[in-house]
Order: C-alpha cells, then structure tokens, then sequence
C-alpha cells in the first residue's frame, strides 16, 4: 500500500464523471492495491473520507471512515471504515442542512454548502455484494461530499453564497463559532 498523491482544484482529472468498476476489476490484485492505497493516503491526510478520482483513478469507489478519537471532527457519530462501489445516492428528505465544508482537494478552504438532510446510497461491498445504508445529518453530508467526487463535482460548486467561502485562518476569525451553522472540516 502506499500514499498517493491527492489532486488538487483545477486538474482536470477532478472534473471527470467516474466509471462504474467491473466484476473482473474488483477482483483484480489493482483493485485491492486501489483501495489500500485510498485507506492509507485518507488517513495520513487525516480524512474522513476519500473517492479514487482524489488520487487520479476515475473509478466510482468511495471509502468513509469516522474515528472516534478524531480531534479533527470531535463529538460526531463514530462510522467504521467502509468501501463504496459504484455508489447511487437516492434523497429520502430533501429538506436542506447547511455545513461548512472542506476537502482535501481544495486546500486551506472551507465553504457553507446545504445538502439534503437524509439519504439512502445503495453500493456493492468489496465482495460485490449489494448494499443499501441511510444516512442522516453529518453522515448524510460526508456522503454526499464524497459522492461528489465521483460526479466531477466539488463543494465549491455547490455553495450558494460565496461570501461564505474562506480561508481556514479567516473562517476560524470569522465563522467558526457563528451559532446556528453547522462545521463540516475536510
């Protein structure tokens, strides 16, 4: 396993529709090389989650991880390491939650995005098997940001009021303890 480089805003790469993976590629030794490489680079940035475009393979695999000794996202819902192949997002309640969010592809940025509050992804398991989960809250926005990834699309294309994008320092200044809004870091 190694770390890989995570791309970064403005290559194109980022921008690209990803492709489902095969039943012949997960079983591929690449394919277990792939998301060993997605775990170690997720957490040596300190994510919480990661999708293979971040490290320039456009393949619709997503991992989410949320530890709960995370000093990063301190007081959220722990959720045990999982693989999401070729993910689709259906919205169970459209009504909107607003966080501020980041991403390990746009650094030292965080940005106000309202997503809906409640979701259901259905996904295959490593070992192509189907699966469903929903989520709700925070967990509905880390998928939602994640799955992002794998559509070319980055939440700062999703915020509503660019007054409410920011620097990490100016967020802390300004934004960080603005009561009624939701913290999201990448």
């Amino acid at each position: 396993m190694a770390i890989r480089p995570v791309l970064t805003i403005g290559n194109p790469l980022l921008r690209l529709v990803a492709r489902d993976v095969t039943g012949d590629e997960m079983r591929s030794e690449a394919f277990g090389q792939l998301i060993g490489d997605m775990i170690e680079t997720m957490h040596h940035e300190q994510g919480i989650g990661i999708a293979a475009p971040q490290i320039g393979e456009s393949l619709a695999v997503a991992v989410i991880e949320i530890d709960e000794e995370s000093v990063r996202y301190p007081g959220q819902e722990p959720f045990g390491q999982r693989v999401f192949v070729n993910p689709k997002i259906t919205v169970l309640d459209a009504e909107e939650q607003g966080f501020w969010e980041g991403c390990l592809s746009v650094p030292n940025l965080r940005g106000f995005v309202e997503r809906p509050r409640r979701i259901r992804v259905d996904y295959l398991d490593l070992d192509g098997t189907p699966r469903a989960i929903e989520a709700d809250g925070f967990l509905a926005t880390v998928f939602q940001h994640e799955l992002d990834h794998l559509a070319g699309v980055l939440y700062v294309d999703r915020i509503r009021d660019m007054k409410k994008l920011a620097t990490l320092e100016d967020y802390a200044r300004y934004w960080r303890d603005v009561p009624g809004e939701e913290h999201l870091p990448d």
